[in-house]
């Protein structure tokens, strides 16, 4: 039997199986709204057969969003669109996530198929980004404005009030988005945090505001329902953030409350050089869920269902984060299904006589 199509229980939640769409930015808001993109987007995965599916990463503060098309949660007007999406994704069978995050020095940019890179100026529609340290990412980004201690406190609570949104909304998983360069991945790595306060310097004070921001939103979130945190494992930088100090904050997590650390990599430095390649995050992964004892998903370069099975079986994750094989096949954990022989999937009542081996399409079905 197939360990990728089977159940998965977090607390008292059940996944239909252990495939999950990765949050993936879509670039495609007005003023932070979900619209009929989105609908059809994350639906789409939903009918498709995928067990959990994230909204991509949804910003906690208009300036917290990396484009000003980012999707956010940071007003009661934003709920409603998205309870039209958690309706219909459950409706599917699936589990609807948010992943919560704030862009920090890295907010305020283009969005990416319009070719320009870096910061977007104040007279082009763009805003101030902030971050722990004044450090840009580069030198295409605006160097941020240092947050003060009081200005992480309204952060914090940014995040609780966007969780609070997230479950009104119908959301049964909130993840805290500690990834990828964003504000608190700057708090966590000596490359981009240089404060001298109780959140810089030492590991204990740079890992501070993200096991705050965790234990606030646990507070907030129901008992039954999981929390993923998920992280960079390695800045793939000398003297940046790194595997051992990851296992150390997941163990962390976990004593607040974490269920599942979403492993990833990379996204504070440009100079950094990532040998990529098929699963190639996977041993990150591994070694947390080893080493502190913790579940966690997996992400990056996962194509074909042999390779996730193995990863399951393997015990390297508990979890299968797609990403761009989703945009390329919504329907993939259905064709994972027929591939691993697990018959657990079932295609939709509607594409049935399309895709049933035992009753091929006849003419006659062609209807117009």
């Amino acid at each position: 039997m197939s360990l990728l199509l089977e159940p998965y229980t977090l607390r008292q939640l059940s996944l239909p199986n252990r495939i999950a769409v990765s949050p993936m930015c879509q670039y495609s808001s007005t003023e932070g709204l979900a619209n009929d993109w989105h609908l059809v987007h994350l639906g789409s995965r939903a009918i498709g057969g995928a067990g959990l599916i994230f909204t991509e990463a949804t910003a906690v503060t208009a300036d917290g969003r990396i484009t000003a098309q980012d999707l956010g949660l940071w007003n009661d007007e934003q709920i409603a669109p998205l309870q039209r999406i958690t309706r219909f994704i459950a409706a599917q069978g699936a589990v609807p996530a948010i992943q919560l995050a704030h862009a920090g020095r890295k907010a305020s940019t283009h969005r990416p198929w319009l070719g320009k890179h870096g910061s977007v100026g104040i007279e082009e529609g763009g805003w101030q980004p902030v971050g722990p340290s004044r450090i840009a990412f580069d030198p295409e980004h605006t160097a941020p404005r240092e947050l003060s201690e009081s200005e992480i406190e309204e952060i914090i609570q940014a995040f609780v009030t966007s969780a609070r949104r997230a479950l009104k909304a119908g959301f049964k998983v909130v993840e805290v988005h500690a990834a990828h360069g964003y504000l608190l991945h700057q708090f966590l790595s000596p490359l981009s945090n240089q404060r001298r306060d109780s959140y810089g310097s030492s590991f204990e004070n740079r890992i501070r505001l993200t096991l705050r921001v965790t234990e606030a939103v646990r507070e907030v979130w129901p008992s039954e329902l999981p929390l993923f945190v998920r992280v960079s494992a390695t800045d793939w930088v000398e003297d940046g953030w790194n595997p051992d100090e990851t296992v150390e904050l997941a163990k962390r997590l976990k004593a607040l409350g974490a269920d599942l650390i979403d492993v990833s990599s990379g996204g504070t430095s440009v100079h950094a050089e990532i040998p990529t390649g098929p699963g190639y995050q996977t041993r990150f992964a591994e070694r947390v869920r080893k080493d502190a004892d913790i579940a966690t998903g997996t992400v990056g370069m996962i194509t074909e269902p042999a390779q996730a099975e193995h990863i399951l079986r393997t015990g390297q994750a508990d979890l299968i984060f797609l990403a761009r094989e989703l945009l390329r096949d919504p329907y993939w954990p259905l064709h994972a299904d027929d591939d691993l022989g697990g018959h657990k999937a079932t295609w939709p009542a509607q594409y049935q006589r399309a895709t049933s081996r035992a009753n091929p399409i006849h003419e006659s079905d062609l209807r117009d």
